[in-house]
């Protein structure tokens, strides 16, 4: 594989940002509610247990490619099963990070119609959003870098909307601890999955980074800013619902700013599901641009060209689903997909990395 010259690439402390940026969306507005049906409000304890076990999963990936030689999850496949095995699981690849971003725009689309305008087309923002995601991805991997640092940046005073809660909070309903089996604390860590999903965008993203070395800080720095603010957020939110209200209410986090009122405004969640659009833009553009770069990279071809196929394929298959439960169902694959992706595929390439090495250093000795 041809080196990324460096003047498209970015500083190694960036990859925080996009880390951040990549697992931090959707998700965060009712990650509670589906981590508490597995564990009751000891689901906390699996937020933790999830997020300590993506960074062995960063340290898998940074020794994917020390070991293989390769720069992005393309060449490691190549390494690993050959010219077009590996072109295939490439692909799938691709067709995976498609998958994250139909997931992520639709269903943030659906927010917006359920809390907003239930009258919104949803081609007509489908069509508006994507049209800007190509137009970001399309400048190149330093700009879609530069919308993820913007996309925690410029949202980041939401954070302190929630102290208002906090007069409200009945940090007792936390209690008793560990009130459920270890089993079902586990079946809550899996439960996150879909909610973390994101740092895998690494394997694609490795080749444009400078200092390897150096990011390996920071890849670790985002995943441990992503697993605190989570962790915030659910304690918060099992502190001021009850199980049974929260076993009922989909959208919690959007349901705590419904009790937030100032005088200059009275609908805060109407600010801030319009802010979340500045979360949601980075993450659909860091996973389009992963898939158009995989396509780009196994089929020999231009990247705008995968971009705006990528991209197309986005748009219309986000119109596919207009029923509560047909998107319910989307997030319900994808968060499996994602699990076996990131807690079994990953590691598992790890270790087929360090065979197909040892494989070819035997080969060599005997020649």
């Amino acid at each position: 594989m041809q080196k990324i010259p460096v003047q498209f690439q970015i500083s190694y402390f960036l990859v925080a940002f996009l880390i951040f940026s990549a697992q931090f969306g959707v998700g965060a507005l009712g990650f509670q509610r589906i981590i508490a049906m597995s564990a009751g409000y000891d689901g906390w304890m699996g937020v933790i247990i999830a997020g300590a076990f993506l960074h062995f999963i960063i340290w898998c990936m940074y020794k994917i490619f020390e070991k293989s030689g390769g720069e992005d999850i393309v060449s490691v496949h190549q390494f690993v099963f050959g010219k077009w095995i590996g072109g295939f699981l490439s692909f799938l690849f691709s067709l995976y990070f498609t998958f994250a971003a139909i997931t992520v725009l639709r269903t943030y689309i659906e927010v917006v119609q359920v809390w907003m305008f239930p009258n919104l087309q949803t081609w007509l923002f489908a069509l508006m959003f994507m049209g800007l995601v190509y137009y970001i991805v399309s400048a190149g991997f330093r700009a879609v870098t530069g919308i993820a640092y913007l996309g925690i940046i410029l949202p980041a005073y939401l954070l302190l909307t929630f102290i208002i809660p906090f007069e409200y909070m009945n940090f007792r309903h936390l209690l008793p601890v560990f009130d459920h089996s270890v089993k079902d604390i586990l079946l809550s860590a899996k439960d996150m999955t879909l909610t973390f999903i994101g740092l895998e965008a690494l394997i694609v993203f490795y080749p444009f980074v400078k200092n390897h070395e150096k990011s390996v800080r920071w890849a670790h720095l985002g995943v441990l800013a992503t697993t605190l603010t989570y962790l915030f957020m659910a304690v918060l939110t099992f502190s001021y619902f009850s199980e049974e209200k929260l076993a009922k209410n989909i959208w919690a986090t959007l349901s705590l700013w419904k009790i937030i009122e100032l005088p200059f405004v009275e609908r805060i969640e109407y600010i801030g599901i319009a802010n979340w659009c500045l979360i949601i833009l980075p993450n659909v553009c860091i996973f389009i641009w992963c898939a158009s770069r995989i396509g780009k990279r196994v089929f020999q071809i231009k990247h705008k060209k995968t971009l705006l196929i990528t991209v197309i394929i986005v748009f219309a298959a986000s119109l596919l689903f207009e029923d509560r439960k047909y998107i319910n169902d989307l997030n319900n694959y994808f968060g499996q997909a994602g699990f076996y992706v990131i807690y079994v595929y990953i590691p598992m390439l790890w270790l087929l990395v360090l065979f197909a090495k040892w494989r070819k250093e035997r080969k060599n000795e005997k020649l």
